[in-house]
């Protein structure tokens, strides 16, 4: 059985994975999947204070196997979303060698390691991580991965200048996740969207997908996306908003994030 699609304290997955991404505070959790259930949970929220806890508890246990990749993955997507793609990297390396032949834990790994790869410059790598990611992708029962897989390859294909390419991605990561339907990965496919519209030089469609993320990542109480689409839009302007707006709510985002435990890389 898949590890994520383990039994869950009710809402759990919900949270992590559904439709209920702004719920908080988040049920206790009873088992070692509810704590990682209830980490990304809250990295979705920019709690990561919150997050980082239920993994060291999860680390307490001893868990093998998939579990523990599973979790080091997650430590190493924390660290990415606040720009630390090179400290993730050794975590994402850890989260590869404990999956035990795990295909969602060894495709999330090769995936992570890929986007690490990215973050540092490092393209050819990050080609041949979502290579080898690719076969496990497809093995896995877990609906998540697809939509992962497809926002690493927008993002590589825009680090490439291939407009076309990575919104082709972008979109097939829109679809992916809007049937998949977890409010969390449709917004965040939403801001790749944007993003690689802007790559192909479509700056009115730019707009709109940063715009409808970014109106969607405030209810869902998704602040590390709210604050990403805030920055793409402070850069681009927005088609509903005055600049001092989006600027405000990049500002208030970010500061949200530092206040539940994040540390942004300096830029």
């Amino acid at each position: 059985m898949s590890t994520s699609s383990a039994p869950a304290v009710a809402g759990l997955d919900d949270v992590a994975f559904g439709s209920n991404p702004a719920k908080w505070p988040l049920p206790p959790a009873v088992g070692a999947g509810d704590l990682w259930l209830r980490a990304v949970a809250a990295g979705g929220q920019g709690r990561y204070a919150s997050a980082l806890a239920d993994l060291d508890q999860l680390h307490r246990l001893g868990p093998n196997g998939p579990l523990a990749s599973l979790a080091a993955s997650t430590r190493a997507s924390f660290l990415r979303q606040l720009g630390w793609h090179d400290r993730a990297r050794s975590l994402d390396g850890q989260a590869l060698a404990r999956s035990a032949g795990d295909p969602e834990a060894a495709a999330d790994a090769l995936i992570g390691l890929a986007a690490d790869a990215l973050g540092v410059g490092r393209c050819s790598a990050s080609e041949r991580a979502l290579q080898r990611a690719a076969e496990l992708v497809a093995r896995a029962d877990a609906q998540r991965l697809p939509i992962r897989f497809a926002w690493v390859s927008a993002e590589l294909a825009m680090v490439g200048a291939d407009g076309d390419a990575a919104v082709g991605h972008a979109e097939r990561a829109v679809a992916l996740a809007t049937e998949f339907g977890s409010v969390r990965h449709r917004v965040k496919s939403g801001v790749v969207l944007a993003a690689a519209r802007c790559c192909a030089g479509d700056g009115d469609g730019a707009r709109l997908a940063a715009d409808d993320a970014l109106d969607q990542a405030g209810p869902a109480g998704l602040v590390p996306l709210r604050w990403a689409a805030a920055c793409l839009l402070a850069d681009i302007g927005s088609g509903r908003r005055p600049a001092a707006e989006i600027c405000a709510i990049r500002d208030e985002s970010s500061e949200t994030v530092i206040r539940r435990g994040g540390v942004w890389r300096p830029r």
